[in-house]
């Protein structure tokens, strides 16, 4: 294999594949990325990392890390999951993503080697991402779970310290019914002596998260009691951070838009000052506000809330459950406008019940779908419509011609929001 088309068709046609198949690609277990990394010659034990998992919010708090990072001056390296536009986007460092050339080397160099373990595409990636960020020297790397914690491929490095966002009703068929039970799977990332953060408490899990840090010997930080952050406006990116009360730095720019990444900052403000505490790793009060300003500039950070275009608004955003749907609607409460049109698809595993439930009634929705097979059918969200009293106008075949549709009808003082799947997301022209 020449080229980088045909090592990602290669990937693609021999690896099971999550985003593809679902919950079937999903290996139980660790052996195979123990096998494969034990054959690389075990690169993640000679790297310095932060896990981070959680239900929502992982991705964006893994770009606010790598990028505070980065500000620090640190060869940060950056793996997280899935993928947009494109493979290379998972594998970056300093917001540069993998090399083509990297990859074509890697699969023709281990491909008797990957045909003899047969890993899943995402056992594969993460054996190649130990081994890059090894190869380039990076000094840390920020670590995106998979699914879950503890059997996710990822969790077979000793990180310095591990952060987990929150907890929410997401893959019950394969993390389990009820938060507790999905707690426990995100809680297998917690580790002896490492400090685990929880950014986000809940009511229904604070005790698993609690009884598990004392059973391994974890010392347990829960953000939101030392750490706050405020919306100093609700549309426009500016953030009041507190600790412990007090006021640390007013009106600083965040480029991530969604109030629900008030949250999440939290968690990366409690774990940075772990780091500043407890490692060799320091960052100033000028790298926190530069990586937080920055975090897009520096990580290429795409579809947290993003705009698209104004006149009207068109704002997108990858949350695809429940919980997520929650904190997108708490944000669309803060914009004014005349008409509001949601254009969704969504992944068929999903408990569309839980989201039709809490759409508001005041939208005007377009279906679509993904070009994935696991999409769902846009004739099954009509009638969850139906069922559910939404007005429902059209539904398209995919997420560029319903946006057409959206623009032709909208009005320069509307709102219209597109999400409900990230590969819904990543399929936008224009993103």
């Amino acid at each position: 294999m020449n080229s980088y088309l045909s090592v990602i068709e290669y990937m693609y046609e021999k690896l099971p594949v999550f985003h593809r198949d679902g919950s079937k690609a999903y290996q139980k277990g660790l052996k195979n990325t123990l096998d494969l990394l034990q054959e690389l010659g075990n690169p993640h034990k000679n790297i310095k990392c932060i896990h981070i998992a959680g239900t929502n919010g992982k991705g964006s708090s893994s770009h606010y890390l790598a990028s505070i990072l980065q500000e620090a001056g640190y060869n940060t390296g950056l793996y997280t999951s899935p993928h947009l536009k494109k493979f290379t986007e998972r594998i970056k460092i300093n917001g540069i993503e993998i090399e083509e050339e990297f990859l074509i080397q890697f699969i023709n160099k281990y491909q008797s080697l990957i045909e003899t373990i047969k890993p899943s595409f995402f056992e594969l990636t993460v054996g190649l991402t130990f081994l890059y960020f090894l190869d380039k020297k990076v000094d840390i790397a920020v670590i995106e779970t998979g699914l879950g914690g503890r059997l996710d491929s990822t969790n077979v490095i000793k990180p310095i310290a591990s952060l987990i966002t929150n907890i929410g009703l997401d893959h019950q068929d394969i993390l389990g019914e009820t938060l507790p039970e999905i707690a426990f799977e995100k809680c297998g990332i917690i580790k002896k002596d490492t400090p685990i953060i929880i950014s986000e408490r809940n009511n229904d899990t604070k005790w698993v998260f609690n009884k598990m840090a004392e059973f391994i010997d974890a010392p347990i930080f829960w953000a939101e009691d030392n750490f706050k952050v405020e919306q100093s406006d609700n549309q426009y990116g500016k953030i009041n951070l507190f600790e412990n009360n007090e006021l640390l730095y007013k009106n600083i720019c965040n480029p991530l838009l969604g109030k629900y990444q008030e949250k999440n900052l939290a968690g990366v403000l409690q774990l940075i000052k772990i780091l500043n505490q407890n490692s060799k790793f320091k960052i100033s009060n000028t790298n926190l506000i530069k990586g937080i300003e920055n975090v897009i500039l520096n990580t290429k950070l795409k579809g947290r809330w993003q705009k698209l275009g104004e006149n009207p608004q068109i704002i997108c955003d990858v949350g695809h459950n429940s919980h997520g749907f929650k904190e997108i609607i708490k944000q669309i409460s803060n914009y004014k406008y005349d008409n509001l049109y949601m254009i969704l698809g969504f992944s068929k595993e999903k408990d569309l019940r839980s989201v039709f439930s809490i759409l508001p009634d005041n939208a005007n929705y377009i279906f679509t779908k993904s070009s994935l097979a696991r999409a769902c059918e846009t004739s099954e969200l009509e009638a969850l419509a139906n069922n559910y009293q939404l007005k429902f106008l059209k539904s398209e075949k995919n997420v560029n011609l319903a946006l057409e549709f959206a623009k032709k009808i909208a009005n320069e003082n509307d709102l219209i929001f597109i999400g409900g799947s990230i590969f819904v997301v990543g399929e936008i022209d224009s993103l």
